[in-house]
């Protein structure tokens, strides 16, 4: 019994274009509302009903990386002319700058611990991948699903051990804390998804390095590794955006020195309540290095044509 693949229709092709057109728009209309909340004054902010048009600012900006102290007409004009356009945009609300906020060390620490984490986790996870793919483990398939196996566990369970033990060996609150908790959670899904890309690389190209005269440290660095370059972008991407996000164990293990962003933003209060344009500018900053970083490595999210090139 055969099958005949037939070409799509002209309105099947249109049908399917303005489906996924839609689904785009409808998925990035929350990130498109968020920017532009980032340009509005206060009261545009919670103004109802939602205003599509408005006049942009830069209050959200100014507020989000400037610590402000309310201040009386007297002491307004006691302080004199505003010297830049940030503290000029700060009088007109009423207040003065008394100097930077914390987002930027809060965003360098997000910065810190979400790529040190996942370095540390690309190196740790290729290497486990590797010897599982090509060595004789003893007792491998219960070594890959007890690996596995602390993925499933949520991170709720464990919050409490994990807070005592980093209490007692000193890593509250610490950059070095949070990059090994955040590796040795994404480790499980690193080992997993290079081991599926490691199995589909033949393992005749090691052979013949080998017979060449590499060691077997030169296969896997100038063999193996060029071949598995897409998984290890793909995983890198998915290991980044968890440690990038995660707002639990931040929370919990961090509070001044090693704090991220996720935990700061939401604690941002401007005068008379949530100053929600300096929240929105928060989140856009905080959106961008992952995009970047998946922008730059979107070129490795499919799969590379050499995987399997070799049949057996």
């Amino acid at each position: 019994m055969s099958f005949s693949v037939t070409e799509p229709t002209k309105g099947t092709k249109w049908f399917a274009g303005v489906l996924v057109v839609g689904y785009a728009l409808i998925t990035i209309a929350p990130l498109l509302w968020i920017i532009a909340t980032g340009f509005k004054s206060g009261p545009d902010s919670i103004a109802y009903p939602p205003k599509v048009f408005f006049e942009p600012s830069m209050e959200g900006y100014v507020n989000l990386f400037t610590d402000r102290t309310r201040a009386t007409q007297d002491m307004l004009e006691a302080a004199g002319e505003p010297k830049t356009w940030y503290d000029k945009i700060a009088r007109e609300q009423g207040t003065i700058i008394n100097g930077p906020s914390r987002y930027g060390e809060r965003f360098l620490n997000s910065v810190i611990i979400g790529f040190g984490s996942t370095a540390l986790c690309m190196i740790l996870g290729t290497a486990a991948a590797y010897a599982f793919s090509r060595f004789r483990v003893p007792l491998k398939d219960d070594l890959l699903f007890f690996i596995l196996s602390t993925r499933m566990m949520p991170p709720i369970a464990v919050a409490i051990p994990i807070f005592l033990m980093f209490r007692q060996l000193g890593l509250n609150d610490t950059h070095l804390g949070m990059i090994l908790l955040y590796t040795a959670v994404n480790l499980s899904l690193s080992v997993w998804l290079l081991k599926g890309f490691i199995d589909e690389i033949p393992i005749e190209y090691e052979e013949a390095a080998l017979i060449d005269g590499y060691t077997r440290f030169q296969a896997f660095y100038k063999v193996v590794l060029p071949q598995a370059a897409t998984g290890i972008a793909s995983t890198a991407i998915f290991c980044l955006i968890f440690a990038w996000n995660e707002y639990a164990f931040a929370v919990l293990l961090t509070s001044g020195t090693a704090q991220t962003a996720p935990p700061f933003i939401p604690t941002i209060i401007g005068v008379g309540g949530k100053d929600w344009p300096a929240v929105a500018a928060g989140a856009t900053i905080f959106l961008l290095p992952v995009m970047v970083f998946t922008i730059l490595l979107r070129k490795h999210l499919l799969r590379g044509i050499t995987f399997g090139a070799v049949r057996k």
